[in-house]
């Protein structure tokens, strides 16, 4: 049995019951469909331009964010899971079939992973050392430092500001695309270049965030919530962390 949102139910009497007004002449009704618009925030009539200035600018001022999906890049495919803030992130990562951690807090990046995943990095310390390397590894927050590849690569992965402006521009001549849900919230979609320049699916409820994304050049699909959610974001303790030095073995 499909569940129908009650809002959705709502808005269909209201539609019926004033259908049924103008069909008796109550009132001055021209017709009875339904506008799309009705009860939202009002960015579904506004130019497509407009409305990605709205969802920017919504995006930037909003505390925090989960972003989850898959991003294209470099060659690589990467299925995240993350938590943002201003002041850092935390969440999975999974690429080629291994999964890890990302947290971070200020500057100061961790990642964490299993024996599986630190067994692949050539620590150029041969076979033994690399087992040696992984068993020391497997399941700490092992800091990353700041000169080393991993954290240019990695650390990109856990900034909001930083990812969030990577994502949210669709390329070529935008345009609405229509009315659309998601997660049961009504959206209004616009498009770069009829599609081919990515969409993105625009909240028509309440704060305008952006909540679905599709990239241009099948460069991953991306859902956004938790939009102004607060989470924790603490230390590891000692116990649980790792300072491998100033290089880590290369993945």
């Amino acid at each position: 049995m499909t569940v129908i949102p009650q809002g959705r139910i709502r808005r269909a009497v209201v539609v019926t019951a004033m259908c049924a007004l103008a069909v008796t002449g109550v009132t001055g009704l021209t017709g009875c469909s339904e506008d799309p618009d009705a009860g939202t925030n009002g960015v579904g009539k506004l130019p497509a331009d407009t409305i990605q200035s709205r969802t920017r600018a919504a995006a930037d001022s909003a505390g925090a964010v989960r972003l989850s999906g898959t991003v294209v890049t470099s060659g690589s495919t990467y299925r995240l899971d993350m938590r943002l803030k201003a002041d850092g992130g935390t969440g999975s990562v999974t690429s080629e079939g291994a999964t890890f951690r990302l947290l971070r807090i200020g500057k100061q990046l961790y990642l964490k992973a299993d024996a599986g995943f630190w067994s692949h990095a050539d620590s150029g310390e041969g076979k033994g050392g690399e087992t040696a390397t992984a068993d020391k590894l497997d399941g700490k927050y092992v800091k990353v430092p700041q000169g080393d590849p991993a954290y240019k690569k990695f650390s990109g992965f856990t900034d909001k500001a930083v990812l969030l402006d990577g994502l949210l521009n669709l390329h070529g001549a935008l345009a609405t695309a229509g009315h659309h849900e998601q997660s049961g919230v009504r959206t209004i979609r616009i498009t770069g270049d009829k599609g081919s320049g990515g969409s993105l699916d625009v909240s028509l409820e309440g704060t305008p965030y952006p909540l679905s994304l599709t990239r241009a050049g099948d460069a991953g699909t991306l859902r956004f919530s938790d939009w102004g959610k607060d989470f924790p974001l603490a230390e590891p303790s000692k116990d649980e962390t790792v300072d491998y030095g100033k290089q880590l073995p290369t993945s």
